[in-house]
């Protein structure tokens, strides 16, 4: 079934944006692990900030709302996908399983508390937090409690910055990592899984130092998918401190293929006969892409611009998996290097 992301964030379906934005503050400020302490809180922080990322944007909420959240991760609105849903794009949806990031870029801090009140830290028995007016946090009235030696002392701030707040630029995300992946035909007849590993540097848990974490990100590929489609997986790349780590995209190549060339859904086998062939007919074997052969029986003369189609044998159409391109039959004519005398005259004769 897949998780629901609208109950995670305790909304309806038909939530318009700001409550979505409201629900996501309201949850994210209640289970952030530095102040929830409790069991599942750090796992509960981590299903919230998914939930926001693909809420919040409408093309990945149009298309969880079709298909849900193993249609989305598992690539259902790539190309060949259902009707009305985002084709070409080869978009495949991974959380980067980064909650503080989205955390940090929505808040515009690591920790908002601190950036508003000087607080040290989000946790502390001594601390209370209320958080006033319809548009949350940031954006309306926050009033600060504080337990100390001397009594209660109480602090209204607004989002105006009029009592000296020190605001900070929200993070900015890294550029995102490219790389290639050459698939062979064969491999695009049918589609297939590519296991990609990759090393990234993540941040420790000390929150001050980094360390090295290998990654295996799994690209589904669908038949027939065209070369330059780019499948992203989403904040996977190197943490930094204060910025949003990169997204990798790997971005599909055809392979070189020793008998066959693309031609976007066809493909194109060349064949080598003789000139007495290409001038007196003859049959010849195609292969095809299933490593089978075809019989061709060639009865009209064969010039260097003759082709011949085989229909069906070519490469899955992406919006149509169930129907495939032909396979385009050219041809290479080997002429002789030398002819006698009496083949020329003969040739001449029959030629006048």
């Amino acid at each position: 079934m897949g998780k629901d992301y609208y109950k995670i964030l305790g909304i309806s379906k038909d939530a318009n944006d700001d409550d979505i934005k409201k629900a996501y503050k309201k949850m994210a400020l209640k289970y952030h692990p530095d102040k929830n302490k409790a069991a599942g809180a750090e796992e509960k922080f981590k299903e919230i900030a998914e939930a926001y990322d693909v809420l919040s944007d409408k093309e990945k909420r149009k298309l969880y709302d079709m298909v849900g959240e193993e249609g989305l991760k598992n690539g259902a609105g790539t190309p060949g996908g259902p009707d009305g849903m985002p084709n070409g794009s080869g978009f495949s949806y991974v959380y980067t399983g980064d909650p503080r990031a989205t955390f940090e870029q929505f808040f515009g801090a690591s920790n908002p508390f601190e950036v508003l009140f000087g607080m040290g830290g989000l946790g502390g028995h001594d601390d209370m937090m209320d958080i006033d007016g319809s548009n949350g946090f940031p954006g309306g009235m926050f009033r600060q409690t504080q337990c100390g030696g001397n009594g209660f002392r109480t602090q209204s701030f607004t989002n105006g910055g009029t009592s000296g707040v020190n605001r900070r630029r929200p993070p900015e995300q890294d550029p995102p990592v490219e790389h290639d992946l050459y698939v062979t035909l064969e491999e695009l007849l049918k589609g297939t899984t590519k296991r990609m590993k990759i090393t990234r540097k993540v941040i420790s848990p000390d929150g001050k130092s980094y360390r090295q974490e290998d990654k295996i990100l799994s690209v589904n590929i669908k038949p027939g998918w065209k070369a330059g489609t780019k499948i992203t997986f989403q904040r996977e790349g190197d943490q930094k401190m204060n910025s949003i780590p990169a997204d990798i995209v790997f971005i599909i190549r055809d392979k070189p293929h020793p008998l066959f060339k693309r031609e976007g859904a066809d493909i194109k086998y060349t064949a080598k006969i003789s000139l007495r062939e290409a001038l007196c007919g003859t049959s010849i074997k195609v292969p095809t892409l299933l490593g089978t052969k075809v019989d061709l029986k060639l009865t009209d003369i064969v010039n260097p611009k003759t082709t011949r189609r085989l229909s069906g044998q070519g490469l899955p159409y992406p919006k149509e998996p169930n129907r495939r391109g032909d396979l385009i039959i050219g041809f290479d004519i080997k002429f002789p290097e030398n002819l006698s005398e009496s083949t020329k005259q003969l040739l001449w004769s029959n030629l006048l």
